[in-house]
């Protein structure tokens, strides 16, 4: 795990990869306990017979799901120090390049991008690949924005 300490830490970290998280393998009992907290229950998701008839062949994570695992794996690549608290302020541009069969293994990979200081604190901008296990391209690229209270 990396740590970034205050600002002199973040402005020496632009532009950097902070690391890459472990594999996080999704299983069905992962995807039916998203589609029941979010009341999304389409087949693709949560019917493994018809899903299996399909050109995907299994079911897939839905792309939330994919993108709500980014805290989790943030916290095994870094974390920012000298500061009163940080908090999600939100995404920039979010793509869902590639499905993720039932069965598969996901980790993030996430760098840096920009840190903009604000009144009441500091915003940065930190891009999260997605990358999917086996597959040349990632199952999504996130621009995460985060918001630091100093």
């Amino acid at each position: 795990m990396r740590t970034i300490d205050g600002i002199d830490g973040l402005r020496a970290s632009v532009g950097q990869e902070l690391g890459v998280s472990e594999w996080q393998q999704i299983d069905q009992s992962q995807i039916s306990a998203f589609a029941d907290s979010t009341g999304d229950q389409y087949w693709i998701h949560t019917d493994p017979e018809r899903a299996s008839q399909t050109p995907m062949g299994s079911t897939i994570a839905h792309g939330l799901l994919t993108l709500s695992l980014g805290p989790m794996l943030s916290y095994e690549i870094y974390e920012i120090t000298g500061f009163e608290m940080y908090l999600n302020y939100g995404f920039g541009k979010v793509r869902f390049t590639a499905p993720v069969p039932v069965g598969s293994r996901v980790r993030m990979r996430a760098t840096l991008e920009s840190i903009t200081e604000v009144s009441g604190g500091i915003n940065c901008t930190i891009t999260q690949v997605f990358e999917l296990e086996g597959s040349e391209r990632p199952a999504c690229v996130a621009e995460s924005l985060i918001r630091i209270v100093s």
